[in-house]
């Protein structure tokens, strides 16, 4: 079932905006905020979840406990028009990008790259310039986040060996 065809109301909003700003809050503790018991809350979220609305639950981790300590995005150019599925692919091959995503302007996406250091970051560059449709890319260095707890701040998964 499609998000957009699922009824979503405010105590469904009120329940996710409480998992986003804490996953491991209790079913209890929200339905104690919200006005509904714990039961009600967990049906709820186990509706959200079916439906695809909530697609999982994830832990913000110290990028740099993790190996993690170069960030950059990099802009990818293309030559002529590469199709997003391709991009889709060339991108799954690389662990070190975190998001990606395709984007209006000049550039035809937009990469968010984690990396243990600045060689490895240009070992990265060199894998993803390797792929014959890519024209060019211009990287932009994280230097630091100014909403440290930002999504964007943390990390999901662990540097690569």
């Amino acid at each position: 079932m499609s998000s957009r065809t699922v009824a979503f109301d405010e105590l469904d909003r009120k329940i996710i905006t409480a998992l986003m700003a804490n996953a491991r809050t209790s079913f209890a503790e929200i339905g104690s905020a919200i006005g509904l018991s714990s039961t009600a809350v967990k049906r709820r979220v186990d509706r959200l979840r079916e439906t695809g609305i909530i697609t999982g639950f994830t832990a913000t981790v110290e990028p740099s406990a993790l190996g993690w300590r170069t960030e950059a995005y990099v802009e990818v150019y293309c030559e002529g028009a590469a199709p997003p599925r391709r991009l889709a692919e060339v991108v799954r091959n690389h662990p070190e990008i975190t998001a990606a995503m395709t984007v209006t302007g000049s550039a035809d996406a937009l990469l968010h790259v984690r990396a243990r250091d600045v060689e490895h970051f240009e070992e990265v560059l060199e894998r993803i310039r390797v792929e014959p449709f890519i024209r060019k890319t211009i990287s932009v260095m994280v230097l630091s986040h100014l909403i440290p707890e930002s999504p964007e701040a943390g990390a999901t998964q662990a540097a690569p060996e």
